[in-house]
């Protein structure tokens, strides 16, 4: 079939610079838009962006011009934004006032109550919330995906729904990429961790919940699981790595959440989900970011360590790429979703 043309907002920053290089082969979508702030607008993107990955920058998008971050007639109606929060909710709502569908890695609208919060492997039903953006007066609509820690909480947690999950609690262990670029200062990081990241508590203990939740009457019923957050900077590259424990209404037996886990239901026929979007190890010492952040494209969610917990039920690791599977990758992973289902 023919590839829609797809913009992307906030182009120049890390999380824009994922959606460029995870886009630049996609066998349904073709990068013809770029929009970034006023001090980026009119220039070539090879000249507005500070290359930072290790993946070439396609040339056809390098020779782009990059546009103000503001509705046109040059933008296409499919819009991925990795816009920071700060600016996000106003030119994103723009965009979707003006007809654009934007498909969201900011924060903004991920609580609204008609905004689908997306994973598609765990909740595609939820975008049947956007039938409700049509009061907003919009011609458009928005889809977001969750916060890069949620996302790899909601995939492992997900599975184990049929147990009857009652209470989690959990502690991060998140890589300095999730902190954008230039990040953290060197002196900050190396040999050392630092305990708090602002916001990130709160979101896990909300938007999980709003993933893990029911949709009825056009608003998402959160899910009864009580969540407890902390929230670490550690010096890693990639891969934010979770430590999580579980409490079940009835507690199963070790095999049955391990299978639960290895039996997840991939989403067949989209091109950016992974065969398997969870991967159980039984190596001890698994999973690593060095070893495992990569599984799957980077859109593989590792877990292992189970085993028995003194205050809860169980406990687990849990690992996944903050910026594919916590940000970009999702975001495109939506977007396919969408489109399959007619919405685009």
């Amino acid at each position: 079939m023919a590839r829609i043309d797809v913009g992307i907002l906030g182009a120049t920053g890390m999380v824009g610079q994922q959606f460029v290089a995870l886009l630049a082969r996609h066998p349904w979508f073709r990068v013809a838009w770029l929009g970034a702030s006023e001090r980026s607008a009119g220039k070539k993107y090879r000249d507005a962006a500070a290359w930072r990955l290790s993946a070439l920058l396609p040339d056809e998008v390098a020779n782009l011009d990059v546009q103000a971050a503001t509705p046109s007639a040059s933008a296409p109606q499919l819009v991925f934004s990795g816009l920071d929060s700060s600016v996000a909710g106003e030119i994103e709502g723009a965009f979707a006032q003006a007809g654009h569908t934007i498909v969201s890695n900011s924060k903004n609208y991920r609580m609204e109550s008609d905004v689908p919060l997306l994973i598609p492997e765990v909740n595609g039903d939820h975008l049947a919330l956007l039938k409700a953006q049509a009061s907003r007066g919009w011609k458009g609509r928005i889809v977001t995906n969750p916060n890069c820690s949620t996302v790899v909480l909601s995939m492992a947690l997900a599975p184990l729904r049929q147990f009857g999950l009652t209470k989690v609690t959990i502690t991060t262990l998140q890589a300095i990429s999730g902190a954008g670029y230039p990040g953290v200062p060197s002196w900050d990081i190396l040999g050392n961790v630092i305990p708090f990241i602002d916001g990130e508590e709160q979101k896990i203990e909300t938007e999980t919940r709003k993933i893990l939740g029911c949709v009825t009457a056009n608003k998402v019923e959160p899910h009864p699981v009580v969540i407890s957050a902390q929230t670490t900077r550690v010096a890693v590259q990639n891969g934010h790595t979770e430590s999580i424990s579980a409490a079940f209404d009835h507690r199963p037996a070790e095999d049955d959440l391990i299978a639960a886990w290895t039996t997840f239901k991939a989403l067949d026929g989209l091109p950016s989900a992974p065969a398997q979007p969870i991967v159980y190890l039984r190596d001890r010492n698994r999973p690593q970011p060095a070893l495992d952040v990569h599984r799957g494209d980077g859109m593989t969610v590792t877990v292992g360590r189970l085993r028995p917990c003194p205050i809860l039920d169980y406990k687990f690791i849990a690992l996944g790429h903050n910026t594919i599977r916590g940000a970009a990758g999702v975001a495109i992973l939506n977007a396919e979703l969408m489109h399959r289902e007619g919405l685009l």
